[in-house]
């Protein structure tokens, strides 16, 4: 039985909107806070998780300290820009547009021979630069737009779209951001377009990866949140080959998720040994 005819368990994946969305508005307001701001900066693809990170950071902060950044390359869709910019007026978000094309041909002509895979890291990478800039020139935190799912299977680029100061939505699997889209009252279009990094021309993300969000959310669902080995999701009904591929990318992709590791030497160790909560304020010598 294949995981497009196993019983579907989208329905456990169920949350209360309404609840989520204080949750996550409260996480917003209180990390801009404690980095001693009181404004953020995003990067709005025209894609459904942007526009959800957008929604709840104008939510959390006003949507006056929110800058929305466009930052399209040259083989960027007429449509991601129009999208971007629905949402953007919907929002009232102040906004500017900083295409990246000729940033990153500077790098990409000097290697005629680099493939697709590279030039889209190094667009993740240019933008995640015009951000930092913009956060530097704006006052403001770098905002995530990435979900569990992606987070998961390293469906990211490393000091790219996953280079943030914080993560709103990185707890949401796939499914579940279209819920908060919903409950957000997104524009339609951003809702229903096929998901896509918008890399080059036709490009969707389930095409590159092989499979559907929908069908990797409930597999990652049961390995992750309901602790289910690698059998017991194939006794769910999904396919045992599939279920190995999902798991081996979650084991593969593991270093994109955490800091980078740190060789012990001392007897307190940066990750190791010396660790402390996010926002501690006491004195040095009482940790």
């Amino acid at each position: 039985m294949t995981c497009q005819t196993a019983k579907s368990i989208l329905p456990r994946l169920a949350i209360n909107t309404e609840l989520a969305s204080r949750i996550l508005t409260g996480f917003i307001r209180d990390s801009v806070a404690k980095a001693g701001m009181s404004r953020a900066v995003i990067g709005l693809s025209g894609g459904i998780d942007s526009a959800v990170s957008a929604y709840l950071s104008a939510r959390a902060l006003g949507p006056e300290n929110v800058l929305a950044l466009r930052m399209p390359f040259r083989s960027s869709s007429a449509e991601s820009l129009s999208d971007a910019q629905a949402v953007i007026e919907d929002l009232g978000l102040p906004h500017i547009t900083v295409p990246i094309s000729e940033m990153a041909d500077a790098l990409i002509s000097r290697f005629p021979d680099m493939n697709r895979l590279r030039q889209g890291n190094i667009m993740a990478r240019m933008r995640m630069t015009t951000l930092y800039d913009q956060s530097m020139a704006w006052g403001g935190l770098v905002m995530g737009t990435s979900n569990k799912t992606e987070f998961l299977l390293g469906y990211s680029t490393i000091y790219g779209d996953s280079g943030v100061a914080l993560h709103p939505i990185a707890d949401l699997y796939k499914c579940q951001v279209r819920q908060m889209a919903r409950f957000l009252g997104l524009p339609a279009a951003v809702i229903n377009k096929p998901p896509s990094a918008d890399l080059w021309v036709g490009q969707t993300d389930e095409d590159e990866l092989g499979f559907t969000y929908d069908q990797a959310d409930q597999v990652l669902f049961l390995l992750v949140d309901e602790r289910y080995t690698v059998d017991e999701v194939a006794e769910e009904g999904f396919d045992p080959d599939f279920v190995v591929k999902i798991w081996e990318r979650v084991k593969a992709n593991h270093y994109k998720r955490t800091m980078p590791n740190i060789a012990k030497l001392s007897k307190r160790s940066i990750g190791h040994d010396f660790l402390y909560l996010r926002d501690y304020t006491g004195r040095p010598g009482r940790l």
